[in-house]
């Protein structure tokens, strides 16, 4: 049986994960559209509860699990991006602790605080696992993790990465009992280009929100570290910031 109306209870039900955070904490299930994210939610043992999938767009086997077939034009209604190959899945969430993590030896990790943004999320994600970085740890959470442009942005990296979300107390005392240097992104006359910090050994890299930095938590807690620039702008995006912070632990650790 082909779905072929807007109305079926289904698809009410998909449209409304895809647009409702709070609903889709309350069901604890989320949704992935695209076959490359689909793949790697799967890879990294996330749990599908069922499949919708066009397959005058979707030109591959069917998934193994319950498939709901669709139409071309259903499927446009409940996709949240174009062309994204016709598949489309419905998964369990995971939950995850921070006390649960166990870092290595030389453990990069970057926190991140009061992100607001879906696709700075996604595309910080993205950053940090390309270079290696062990965990993100999201502060004073605004965005919901399985929100579809986080998703989207990170191309899937979510599933791959450790990603926690905590409050500052609970991460400081994460960082002191795990022995991290601390390094915050805060502009003052004691910073240092991140260059000649020491990235090599286990480290934790901070950063603020665009347009007000760290809050106050943080100050006197860290080694104040800046990217070097030349231009006349003093800021960068949030997720280039961490792109090349990123980047910079690798190319410490590789060198």
């Amino acid at each position: 049986m082909i779905i072929e109306s807007t109305q079926n209870e289904k698809i009410k039900y998909i449209t409304r994960l895809i647009s409702d955070n709070r609903f889709r904490k309350k069901e604890n299930v989320f949704v992935i559209e695209g076959k490359q994210e689909n793949e790697r939610a799967l890879q990294f043992g996330f749990n599908a509860q069922e499949f919708y999938i066009a397959e005058s767009i979707f030109n591959e086997n069917l998934p193994e699990g319950r498939v709901h077939l669709v139409t071309e034009k259903i499927y446009d209604k409940i996709a949240y991006r174009g062309s994204s190959e016709g598949i489309l899945g419905i998964y369990h969430t995971k939950k995850s602790d921070l006390k649960d993590f166990k870092p290595k030896k030389n453990s990069s990790v970057i926190i991140v605080e009061s992100i607001e943004k879906p696709g700075n999320l996604g595309a910080i994600l993205r950053s940090c696992e390309a270079f290696g970085i062990d965990a993100l740890i999201v502060t004073d959470t605004k965005v919901d993790f399985y929100n579809p442009n986080v998703i989207r942005s990170s191309v899937g990296c979510l599933f791959g990465m450790n990603i926690f979300s905590s409050s500052n107390d609970e991460v400081y005392e994460f960082l002191t009992e795990n022995g991290y240097a601390v390094y915050t992104t805060i502009m003052d006359k004691a910073s240092e280009n991140i260059q000649v910090r020491n990235l090599k050994e286990k480290s934790a890299i901070l950063f603020g929100t665009e347009h007000s930095g760290l809050t106050d938590f943080w100050v006197g807690k860290g080694k104040n570290t800046v990217i070097p620039m030349s231009g006349s702008i003093d800021s960068l995006n949030l997720s280039n910031a961490v792109a090349i912070t990123c980047y910079e632990i690798l190319r410490q650790k590789m060198a």
